[in-house]
């Protein structure tokens, strides 16, 4: 990897600036073909992670000795040591968790009896329907029925069957709650938030879900909805689950976000004053910078065996995924419950809407914007594996090469016209400030954090910037209180009046609270990083050949305690 330029600048603080609309940006690390082993110990010591035992253990033994979990292979461009996320021990889930103080008790084990051995996955026949999952505000009387009663016959199935909507949220609270261990690394956790495993797992998480609730009313059509919020007539809470007497309905819920209500994208935890059109048009200059950024940006940081969780989530994880979450939970609840917390966000209907949304945008991006260039090719992504039931309540093991292609899967989403937001980008902006920044890292967010960052190339080429994004990371992000809604914004050369200020941001961060399962890890602050793409930021704003930006750290929500130990620029491919 090229050396960072990390500033050891500090603490300003300028008249806040306005919300920003900008994206939260990945960047993938270089010497993938590179040997474990040679990556670990290079010129530092090796890694180690905790197992409940309480002794170390030299991460570069447990992948040489977990066989199958972590299996040597080699790869097209050479040896490596594959080390791609497993799919783990069902039977050695987390029965006793540990959520945020405030939650009741809470078991987020799915159904798993003794002795099941998982299938491998086939895809669906290639004539089989194709379902086309409709826009939720578009619906028709005739397709909400339907949905309401394969929703409520999934609610009745009995608690312990694995189909059931007990234990379909479960599956969501498991993977994301670290209720399993990686395999072969007793003590870490599986966590498919803030990497790139986002997208691959969530698609197939909703295709389950999908194929289940098709079965129950014997409809091999059915296809979820999905919550249109790129597009005007989608920016509100969909009416189909707002029905009191519906299944769809969920009472923790914002009661004031219901709708027609706008969303807002840009959510941080107080409601905007901005008129309506407005703040559509802020909405669609976000969905334009966060899903036009790079593979690298866009799907999140690679995350492989042995390694943390949450190295840095893709720019569409970032904003709107965790800010439609917080929008929609109820405020009155202590964690945001439902949809505001990771626990608790799949208990809510709405919450297959949001993702099939989500999961709109990797379909988009793979058809439409950038066609045969959207994918990482990396083994350890290509290879990972997760465990999920079937209709026929069999357990399937699904490697992320099974979820590439929506037409294998045989499902689509409707056509709901041009994407309004293509035409959105944002408007140029003035030459920034240069004001001078001073202190040092690491800072806490209680107020704006400035700092000089020293960029190591200027003036590239066309050509250059489009081989490689130029990228602005946030390192060392670290949150001590799990169970709390983070979001700050981030601008380069922002004016310190404040005026003008939206045409100089980067992006924004957002993290969705979640609970912490190991007792190890209660004491430990949720550790991320955050990258943005600002090649077209630098040149609409005439920096591009600036030697040194300021860059402005602006926390909105839940910050007082969040720290930030660098700030530094790169380049992704």
């Amino acid at each position: 990897m090229e050396s960072l330029n990390v500033a050891r600048s500090a603490s300003a603080s300028p008249r806040m600036a306005p919300p920003c609309t900008g994206s939260l940006q990945t960047l993938r690390r270089d010497g993938y073909n590179n040997l474990l082993l040679h990556r670990e110990t290079k010129g530092r010591k090796p890694r180690y992670v905790s197992c409940r035992a309480g002794r170390r253990v030299d991460r570069r033994d447990v992948l040489l000795g977990i066989g199958g979990a972590a299996a040597m292979v080699a790869t097209q461009q050479g040896g490596a040591l594959a080390a791609p996320i497993q799919a783990p021990d069902l039977g050695d889930c987390h029965q006793a968790v540990d959520l945020p103080d405030t939650a009741p008790e809470t078991n987020c084990c799915p159904t798993y009896r003794a002795g099941t051995v998982a299938v491998d996955f086939t895809p669906p026949p290639a004539s089989s329907p194709l379902r086309v999952r409709p826009a939720a505000h578009l619906a028709d009387r005739a397709y909400v029925a339907k949905y309401e009663r394969a929703v409520s016959l999934m609610k009745q199935l009995p608690a312990d069957d694995p189909r059931s909507f007990a234990q379909q949220w479960r599956v969501h609270c498991a993977y994301c709650d670290g209720a399993y261990d990686q395999v072969g690394f007793p003590g870490l956790e599986i966590q498919i938030h803030n990497c790139w495993l986002f997208f691959p797992w969530h698609r197939m998480y909703l295709y389950f879900h999908e194929r289940i609730l098709g079965k129950l009313i014997g409809d091999e059509t059915f296809a979820l909805p999905f919550w249109n919020w790129d597009a005007p007539g989608g920016m509100s809470f969909p009416a189909i689950y707002a029905n009191r007497s519906s299944p769809l309905y969920d009472p923790l819920r914002n009661p004031a976000h219901q709708p027609p209500f706008p969303l807002d994208l840009d959510y941080s935890g107080t409601d905007t004053t901005i008129p309506r059109d407005q703040l559509i048009d802020q909405n669609l200059k976000i969905m334009y910078r966060q899903a036009t950024r790079k593979t690298e940006l866009f799907m999140g940081q690679p995350y492989r065996a042995g390694d943390q969780p949450e190295p840095g989530p893709g720019s569409i994880e970032s904003v709107p995924h965790n800010t439609v979450h917080q929008w929609t939970g109820d405020p009155r609840q202590p964690n945001g419950e439902d949809m505001g917390t990771f626990y608790s966000a799949a208990r809510d209907p709405v919450f297959f809407a949001h993702h099939g949304n989500i999961d709109r945008m990797w379909y988009i991006r793979r058809g439409l914007l950038f066609p045969g260039n959207t994918d990482f090719a990396d083994p350890d992504w290509l290879n990972a594996s997760f465990l999920f039931y079937d209709e026929d309540a069999r357990l399937v093991r699904v490697r992320v090469r099974d979820s590439l292609d929506a037409a294998a899967l045989r499902f689509t989403y409707q056509d709901v016209g041009p994407l309004p937001w293509l035409n959105s980008k944002p408007s140029k902006g003035a030459a920034g400030t240069t004001a001078p920044a001073a202190g040092a890292l690491p800072a806490t967010l209680n107020k704006t954090v400035r700092v000089a960052v020293t960029r190591p190339k200027v003036k590239r080429s066309r050509k250059e910037k489009e081989e490689e994004e130029e990228v602005l990371v946030i390192e060392g992000i670290e949150v001590p209180d799990h169970s709390t809604y983070v979001k700050f914004d981030v601008y380069v050369n922002a004016p310190e009046s404040g005026d003008d200020a939206a045409a100089t941001c980067a992006g924004s961060v957002a993290l969705t609270p979640h609970g912490v399962h190991h007792e190890e890890r209660k004491r430990s602050p949720r550790k991320t990083v955050a990258r943005f793409g600002i090649c077209d930021l630098l040149d609409d704003i005439g920096a591009d050949g600036d030697k040194t930006v300021i860059v402005s750290i602006v926390p909105r929500c839940g910050c007082d305690k969040v720290t930030v130990a660098g700030v530094s620029i790169s380049f992704a491919k």
